[in-house]
């Protein structure tokens, strides 16, 4: 038996987002049901290297499979600069929970880019309104590139607006897609007037106000990924129906964690949990429901799930590299 190594091309080839979107959607029901067991993040802090570590392991089942693994990934912003690589590097272990047998080693950066557009597709499903056909996005880093895939996968989008002060990204974003979308640089406000917002950038101070958006725009919130990160302002969150994907996770370093702990929003202000909409216990978006908001934090049943789409299908196509890493038989 034998371990599947998968590059990021694999990974990029094989986590088709459908497929993925639909895989994250029952691990969110999953872990509503309480299926699933997900130990807390936890980091190796190294002020040094002006970095860290997150170990994320999680296990769910679902009523058609389940699946375990383990994601080791960084944050150190010096490295594109200092040593060339990414900011983020990400390394998925993908086990087989009846054996514990390491069925693929795989790319965990492109994985985590595909699961969390994947995340704010169901999302974007359960809270936009149905005819949803404009996207504004604030910030053209590579996430951007993402939420848009993922979400037209859910939406007939046909307008994108997309708004970053760095005017090459924006270029390179609006060339990217100019063939397949009515897609133009804006101002954050063009952008949040728009059916959907996603906001994917890294910012303390927030950016986007109660007036930028629409009164029925859904916003994805992406960017929060550590505590005081903050993009939206008090105002438009105390505006807003709030979904958020796990209230520890959310509340610590979620774009909710700056005005939660100031006491400015509290559980009275958060409408559910995305699982709890997944599963029927809360209502997504209804006739009545203005501006919608979803915190996204990123989960690791959310790159479990990945993974195991990345390896069955990389099976079926008799992709990666196998080696033998453990001796079997013994």
């Amino acid at each position: 038996m034998n371990t599947l190594l998968l590059d990021s091309d694999d990974v990029d080839e094989f986590a088709r987002l459908s497929e993925v979107i639909d895989a994250v959607e029952r691990a969110f029901g999953a872990f509503e049901r309480g299926d699933t067991q997900m130990p807390a993040k936890s980091y190796i802090d190294l002020p040094q290297y002006n970095g860290d570590f997150r170990s994320m392991p999680a296990y769910l089942e679902t009523d058609e499979w389940d699946a375990a693994g383990l994601k080791w990934v960084n944050v150190h912003p010096d490295n594109p600069e200092d040593h060339d690589l990414p900011t983020v590097l990400g390394t998925m272990i993908y086990s087989d929970p009846e054996t514990a047998f390491p069925l693929a080693i795989m790319d965990g950066t492109t994985l985590t880019m595909k699961r969390t557009g994947a995340a704010a597709a169901v999302a974007t499903d359960y809270l936009a309104v149905d005819d949803a056909s404009s996207l504004g996005i604030v910030g053209a880093g590579v996430q951007s590139y993402m939420q848009l895939e993922a979400i037209s996968e859910v939406r007939p989008i046909e307008e994108v607006v997309v708004s970053d002060p760095d005017e090459e990204r924006v270029e390179r974003f609006v060339d990217s897609y100019g063939d397949r979308f009515d897609v133009r640089a804006g101002s954050i406000s063009e952008a949040g007037h728009c059916d959907i917002l996603s906001t994917v950038t890294p910012v303390e101070e927030p950016i986007v106000g109660l007036e930028d958006v629409g009164e029925r725009t859904h916003v994805n919130a992406i960017g929060a990924d550590a505590a005081g990160k903050h993009e939206l302002s008090d105002d438009l969150l105390q505006a807003a129906r709030i979904v958020i994907d796990d209230h520890e996770q959310c509340t610590h370093s979620g774009e909710i964690n700056v005005p939660y702990g100031e006491g400015v929003l509290t559980d009275a202000d958060i409408h559910g949990e995305i699982g709890e909409l997944v599963v029927g216990a809360k209502d997504g978006r209804t006739a009545d429901t203005g501006l919608t908001v979803f915190d996204s934090t990123g989960l690791a049943i959310q790159d479990v799930a990945a993974a195991r789409v990345v390896y069955e299908t990389a099976r079926e196509n008799d992709a990666g590299y196998d080696f033998g890493m453990i001796e079997t038989g013994q």
